[in-house]
């Protein structure tokens, strides 16, 4: 019981840690999740996290939240799942709480408009190496590339939804999964 108690509390410890100190919502959140469970902690591999992800992004809600809810829902059971959904989500609330009455005040500030164009710059790093480091984990080949080329032209150019080619990719990899072809 005190070891479950443990784990629980450095869920909650560590996504709170996560939550607190990056910017740019869930996408940039995903190498700091990577650097302190596949790394630093060593409570999943880099194939766990990745699944993880892979089902954060397919179902409702922010990625972040969902990774974490997943997260911790395999290492520490329900209560993991809402310690470490609670350490997600409790800095960013608090933040935008305090930051909601300050920013009224000094949003007209030349260097707070600038300040938020320089944090833009940095999320999308973030988001660029979270990218490339679920890119070098996925399975490689045609099909794979394929339909990673398929769902952006339908995406980008065509506006096709983005729930709708989430589920046509699943449905894809299920097919592929179920037919005993591997997606390479």
């Amino acid at each position: 019981m005190l070891k479950k108690l443990k784990t629980d509390v450095s869920l909650f410890i560590t996504f709170m840690k996560i939550g607190a100190f990056t910017f740019g919502g869930g996408y940039a959140m995903i190498p700091l999740i990577e650097r302190e469970l596949v790394e630093n902690k060593k409570w999943l591999s880099g194939g766990d996290l990745l699944e993880i992800v892979a089902i954060a992004e397919s179902t409702p809600g922010p990625v972040a939240v969902n990774a974490a809810t997943f997260a911790g829902k395999r290492l520490g059971g329900f209560f993991g799942a809402v310690c470490a959904t609670l350490g997600v989500v409790l800095p960013s609330f608090i933040i935008i709480l305090a930051l909601s009455a300050a920013l009224r005040r000094f949003e007209a500030l030349p260097a707070v408009r600038f300040a938020f164009r320089g944090v833009r710059a940095g999320v999308l790093a973030l988001i660029l190496k979270a990218l490339f480091s679920m890119y070098r984990q996925c399975p490689k080949g045609a099909a794979s590339y394929a339909l990673m080329g398929l769902s952006f032209v339908l995406t980008a150019f065509f506006g096709a939804p983005v729930i709708a080619v989430i589920i046509g990719c699943g449905a894809f990899g299920l097919v592929r999964a179920l037919t005993g072809r591997r997606m390479a």
